[in-house]
């Protein structure tokens, strides 16, 4: 059985991988003001369906060391609904969480780089996109969050945690772990915004599926990021940061869906760093990777 602090734990996981295009829907509000109203959210954000990959500015290129904290966390239909282990994840608030990410030109390289909503970064090669390594950074982030929560360490022993990338869908993802537990995890609809070019915002609604021995449990997560690039080169500054919100959305199967409707019944917020790596941190992630 999946418990419900596995549940949660994966959800903040979930959340945070939504770094994985789409042009602004008409009448919907900018990404960076949604983000001003937090946690004033009474629904989710006006997107598109999710085609195809999400292809990030030319700053984030490379191999990064990454910090991230829980700065904030609301139950806003508290005390009425409040998800299980909601109250259990204040000990991630103000924790330096460490892990490494990526963001490489796609693999194969597409026949067809000139998708919608790809002039709007103009600082980008449209013959070299970039695209989030979504297995590489999927299994450091998820490492980062089990190894903190000492009560589900047994998760992440060598050869149990693994995770795939469906090879037709840039957008589905599956977390294997012991026992026959699954996470399937599907960005169903996207935005993107790029204001000028030191800032980029993206939102993703995702489903999130956890599978344990035909008993599953079904949400919606939506992530909105805000990225701001610096491109210091001294190693103990960020290169770009990040101000990211996590929203928990219930699904029709949830027997409390009628009451919560399109509220969110979770919303957390963090910051992230990005600095740059020593040339044998590079070397050492590259050996190390998939």
């Amino acid at each position: 059985m999946i418990t419900s602090k596995v549940k949660i734990h994966l959800v903040l996981v979930a959340g945070l991988l939504a770094w994985i295009m789409g042009m602004q829907p008409v009448g919907a509000e900018s990404l960076s003001h949604r983000l001003t109203t937090f946690p004033q959210w009474s629904h989710p954000s006006h997107l598109q369906r999710a085609v195809g990959d999400l292809y990030y500015p030319h700053w984030f290129a490379g191999t990064w060391d990454v910090q991230t904290q829980l700065m904030d966390m609301v139950a806003p239909l508290s005390p009425q609904i409040v998800t299980p282990g909601f109250e259990s994840n204040r000990r991630y608030l103000n924790h330096l969480l460490e892990f490494r990410v990526r963001f490489l030109p796609p693999t194969p390289p597409s026949r067809n780089l000139m998708v919608p909503g790809m002039l709007q970064f103009r600082n980008d090669r449209p013959t070299s996109p970039l695209v989030a390594d979504r297995r590489f950074n999927s299994l450091n982030l998820t490492r980062a969050y089990f190894q903190f929560a000492s009560s589900i360490n047994q998760l992440v022993k060598d050869g149990e945690l693994t995770i795939q990338i469906d090879p037709m869908n840039p957008n589905r993802q599956i977390t294997f772990w012991g026992s026959g537990r699954q996470l399937i995890s599907t960005v169903t609809a996207r935005r993107t915004e790029q204001p000028d070019t030191h800032h980029f915002l993206t939102c993703e609604l995702s489903q999130q599926e956890f599978r344990n021995l035909g008993q599953n449990y079904i949400n919606q997560v939506e992530t909105t990021t805000a990225y701001s690039y610096f491109g210091l080169s001294d190693v103990h500054q960020p290169v770009f940061t990040a101000d990211q919100v996590t929203a928990i959305y219930l699904s029709p199967q949830d027997p409390q869906f009628f009451i919560a409707r399109d509220r969110p019944v979770a919303l957390y917020r963090y910051q992230l760093h990005f600095y740059s790596l020593p040339k044998e941190g590079v070397e050492a992630s590259i050996a190390h990777g998939s």
